[in-house]
């Protein structure tokens, strides 16, 4: 099982509008490249929300649906694949207000469930859900710090066409 964890800071930030916002998963799409597209397949309400992703990976398309849990009132989305490409692939965002703004975790685990492969797939699935969910967080929010140092240093966040992360998911799902 691999683990990814992003901490990041949102200035100037409301945890209410941050949550919102997170949850608009079909505009994913139009943030990063790499998120080919997100389909919301429950009512609106609906608890839990039931999500369809398709993201490009290596040389073919990662599909999976997910049980997304938003708890707007503890500012937590817990996501939970129930069918898929991952073996088990599950994870969360927490939002915490803050003086100044909102900190975000956002944290997954994952397996592809073949132990051969894991060596060479899961550091390259790690760094692009790691890039991903930085420039998806820099395209819904504008500045984002992130403390520690950023995977992708100054990075654009919508689909640029020189982004480093946008280059190297492309690269890496065989569209480059």
């Amino acid at each position: 099982m691999r683990d990814v964890e992003i901490r990041a800071f949102l200035p100037a930030a409301d945890a209410g509008t941050v949550f919102d916002r997170l949850i608009e998963f079909e505009r994913y799409p139009e943030l990063v490249d790499v998120v080919r597209s997100v389909v919301i397949l429950s009512p609106p309400g609906a608890q839990p929300m039931v999500s369809c992703w398709e993201v490009y990976f290596r040389n073919g398309i990662l599909a999976w649906t997910e049980a997304d849990r938003l708890r707007r009132d503890d500012l937590t989305i817990e996501f939970e694949q129930t069918d898929g490409d991952f073996d088990e692939f599950s994870g969360s965002w927490v939002l915490e207000p803050r003086d100044g703004g909102v900190a975000l975790t956002f944290a997954a685990a994952f397996d592809f469930g073949v132990p051969t492969l894991a060596s060479i797939i899961d550091p390259v699935a790690e760094r692009v859900l790691a890039e991903t969910i930085q420039l998806v967080l820099r395209g819904l929010f504008g500045p984002v710090e992130f403390p520690g140092g950023s995977v992708l240093p100054g990075a654009s966040a919508v689909r640029e066409g020189d982004s480093a992360a946008t280059a190297a998911a492309g690269t890496i799902a065989g569209r480059s």
